[in-house]
């Protein structure tokens, strides 16, 4: 299936560029931009592609409310001119009784903190409120199909549909932003341009792809081919400037090299594109501007890539993400290996370090969804 059938679906077609500047400004040795925090693996759907391999009850091992609380007075200290961006995911986050007094506490230390609840019978219209109330920045919302049928089977409850339109339209009337994640598989590429048209329908702020990574229930699935990935992220470009939201994509980096390139052909200097919203983005992978706090407090450079590099219960995240040997190599890119480590956009994109992990048990290696051949060969 081509999502653009004008776009010649040949390797050779990539354009090519001269190296790339943007070097400098791309790292996040201080302090990440994003946290991700899972609050608990308890959740009422049974989504096909669950990187956390979500059960219907929660584990007595989770960090419990003082815990937590001692996160958030980590995360606190990094310290940085901008605060790292809290975002709260699961599983379900709203299976905690206790996630609105977390919540208070988060913004008590200046905390920007965006939640992700799963779309089930919980996410009621007065939840949407208290969440709004809160002072939550954002919710995160989930859609993989333009029908109920469609999502419905891919999260294995009837009715998560409804739930989900029903949150997006409460959203929209307190005027909270929505973004909604849409996940990229060989099962879900067809039916994207139907699902862009819904979120342009329910009038939200952005949608976000999140390309496969087969980890957890999501090696049943099928990742969508590299060339298959580049004709999508043609696609995107074409549309980004008629979309009335935001769009982004995560764990396929190499849609920057597409936007980068183009940005340059129509005159930007790197300058104006590093003040750019897509700018201000490279350089943000796994362990580089990215952290990922478990339900147990193990840390890991993303939810997708499975190596822990400390634990929040024996000492602190802001030492784990600045000084661990994992974290301080995935903010190296002259450290990847294949053409990743010699590809002239690495600064700006990386690869998924995830995805290399996945793909070849090496989380510096190259990621194996970008069709892309750099201009000096790998050594």
């Amino acid at each position: 299936m081509s999502i653009v059938p004008n776009l010649a679906a040949e390797t050779a077609s990539i354009q090519r560029a001269e190296p790339v500047g943007l070097t400098s400004r791309t790292a996040f040795d201080e302090a990440p931009m994003l946290i991700y925090w899972e609050s608990t693996r308890a959740c009422d759907l049974a989504c096909v592609h669950c990187r956390a391999e979500a059960v219907s009850w929660r584990n007595p091992l989770e960090l419990d409310t003082a815990e937590v609380k001692n996160l958030f007075d980590q995360i606190a200290s990094f310290g940085s001119r901008r605060p790292p961006h809290m975002v709260i995911t699961g599983g379900d986050p709203l299976q905690r009784e206790d996630l609105f007094e977390l919540i208070d506490y988060g913004r008590s230390r200046g905390i920007i903190i965006s939640v992700t609840p799963a779309g089930t019978a919980r996410l009621t219209a007065d939840v949407v409120r208290q969440l709004k109330a809160a002072g939550v920045f954002s919710l995160g919302l989930s859609l993989d199909g333009s029908t109920e049928e469609r999502h419905d089977t891919f999260r294995g409850v009837k009715g998560s549909f409804a739930w989900t339109a029903a949150a997006a339209q409460m959203a929209s009337e307190v005027e909270m932003p929505v973004q909604l994640n849409t996940m990229v598989t060989n099962e879900t590429l067809a039916d994207l341009p139907n699902i862009y048209e819904l979120v342009k329908a329910w009038g939200l702020e952005r949608w976000a792809l999140f390309f496969l990574i087969s980890t957890g229930r999501g090696e049943a699935l099928t990742e969508i081919s590299p060339m298959e990935s580049e004709r999508l992220h043609q696609w995107l470009w074409d549309i980004r400037n008629e979309a009335p939201f935001m769009i982004k994509t995560t764990e396929a980096h190499h849609y920057r090299r597409l936007m980068y390139r183009n940005l340059r052909q129509r005159g930007l200097s790197d300058e104006a594109i590093s003040q750019m919203p897509v700018g201000r983005g490279f350089g943000i992978r796994d362990g580089s501007g990215i952290v990922f706090v478990s339900h147990m407090g193990e840390v890991y450079p993303s939810g997708f890539l499975p190596l822990k590099a400390g634990s929040v219960r024996e000492e602190s995240l802001v030492d784990i993400y600045r000084s661990s040997d994992l974290f301080r190599s995935l903010r190296n890119p002259d450290l990847f290996t294949g053409k990743c480590g010699v590809c002239e956009y690495r600064y700006i994109c990386g690869g998924s370090r995830a995805r290399a992990y996945a793909s070849t048990g090496d989380p510096l290696g190259s990621d194996p969804l970008c069709p892309y051949q750099p201009l000096v060969s790998e050594p």
